[in-house]
């Protein structure tokens, strides 16, 4: 039980609403009461002031425990309009194209900014190893040199009529006891909020204010980048009249590598042996990320099992801040001959420890020389019989009289 609903009544939910229910009800509430839209500006503030407090866990349990006059030692509290821009993302305004309808508009935490724009580069292991600098050009509107961003002549611009300078109109329709609110970009102004007639429109950007730029960045990668990471070009996207340019963000996206898997600065690879090598030492080479190969010599008598794992320090990845190597570890796989010439089998005897003896039974069991085949590519036959709908095998059935 709750000791007070006025702040539910006012967001028009129950006192068991979810965050989630809150939020949209607040929503309705805020859009239908804010100022710029001719509401009721005590109204907005009310409903604002309800779902501060009941979108904080906090708050809301003492005002569920001790109601309103429970909150005053609480103090203080967000300022309706600073509360919608959290919420809807803009200036909280919806005149002049800003705010939650314009996409824009200068906020209270900072002036407004034009859309980042974001490029994957997709590089190889090679290159995040060794480092590496490539150019990349982009397409991005500047600012019209002819008439600095005006549009047009001194004076030829006006605030258009239609949606009173906000670029998009709000008509209300009624769909049976709810009232819909319907927002579109005003067609007299292409949502621009702005009128410039034709004829005094500049002649190089025909009236946008915008001109389209080809402009080529140098990326540098520096060595030990991982997938996911950004290089931010501030500034460098959109230009545009009302607000500050937004940036450039390069992802990294790694590439899968043939030979090498890459964990943090670690690298592991895998690499096959021949079983004389395996048993009686050699060399094999490593074809590294670099113009390198790594030499790896096995002593003789240093017996390699199918599978080992071993490792070589300071052949991994660099960090990116030190460039201080990780290490690379190897995985080894036997690679066992085909066939043998029994000719050689006794050197082999004398080489490698005894064969096992056969295991011993009961003098009752009798013993049936078998021999080992390679199984047919079927699987040997099973499942032959066939089976029920559920592809069980058959159930017993009695017998017929």
């Amino acid at each position: 039980m709750v000791r007070e609903t006025k702040f539910y009544d006012l967001l028009e939910v129950s006192p068991t609403a979810s965050e989630g229910d809150l939020k949209k009800a607040y929503r309705k509430k805020a859009l239908r009461f804010h100022p710029d839209k001719g509401g009721d500006p005590d109204k907005f503030k009310e409903v604002t002031h309800a779902y501060e407090i009941l979108s904080d866990p906090d708050k809301r349990s003492v005002y569920d425990a001790r109601g309103e006059a429970g909150l005053s030692e609480a103090g203080g509290g967000m300022d309706p309009q600073d509360l919608f821009s959290q919420l809807f993302g803009g200036g909280g305004g919806f005149g002049g194209g800003g705010g939650f309808f314009g996409g824009g508009g200068p906020s209270r935490n900072g002036p407004r900014k034009t859309k980042d724009l974001v490029h994957r580069v997709h590089v190889t292991l090679e290159d995040l190893y060794k480092g590496k600098t490539t150019k990349l050009a982009l397409t991005r509107n500047v600012i019209c040199s002819k008439c600095k961003g005006k549009g047009g002549k001194e004076g030829a611009v006006r605030s258009c009529y239609s949606c009173n300078g906000r670029g998009v109109k709000i008509t209300m329709r009624q769909m049976g006891p709810m009232i819909q609110q319907i927002q579109s970009p005003c067609d007299e102004c292409s949502g621009t909020g702005e009128i410039i007639n034709a004829k005094d429109r500049c002649g190089q950007c025909k009236g946008k204010k915008v001109m389209p730029e080809k402009k080529f960045l140098e990326v540098h990668i520096d060595k030990g980048m991982k997938g996911g990471q950004t290089i931010q070009f501030r500034g460098e996207s959109d230009q545009s009249p009302t607000a500050e340019a937004g940036d450039v963000v390069i992802v990294i996206e790694e590439k899968p590598h043939e030979r090498f898997k890459r964990q943090d600065n670690d690298l592991i690879t895998e690499i096959e042996v021949d079983l004389l090598t395996a048993l009686a030492g050699g060399q094999f080479a490593i074809r590294h990320l670099d113009e390198r190969a790594l030499v790896v010599k096995i002593e003789p008598g240093e017996i390699v099992n199918h599978g080992d794992l071993r490792v070589i320090h300071g052949q991994g990845m660099p960090s990116q801040r030190h460039h201080e190597p990780g290490d690379l570890y190897v995985k080894l796989n036997v690679k066992f001959p085909e066939s043998i010439d029994p000719s050689v089998i006794p050197l082999l005897e004398k080489a490698l420890p005894p064969r096992k003896p056969i295991e011993t039974f009961d003098k009752h069991v009798i013993l049936d020389e078998v021999h080992l085949e390679e199984p047919d590519s079927h699987g040997g036959g099973m499942h032959d019989e066939p089976m029920d709908e559920d592809g069980e095998e058959p159930r017993v059935q009695c017998a017929q009289q």
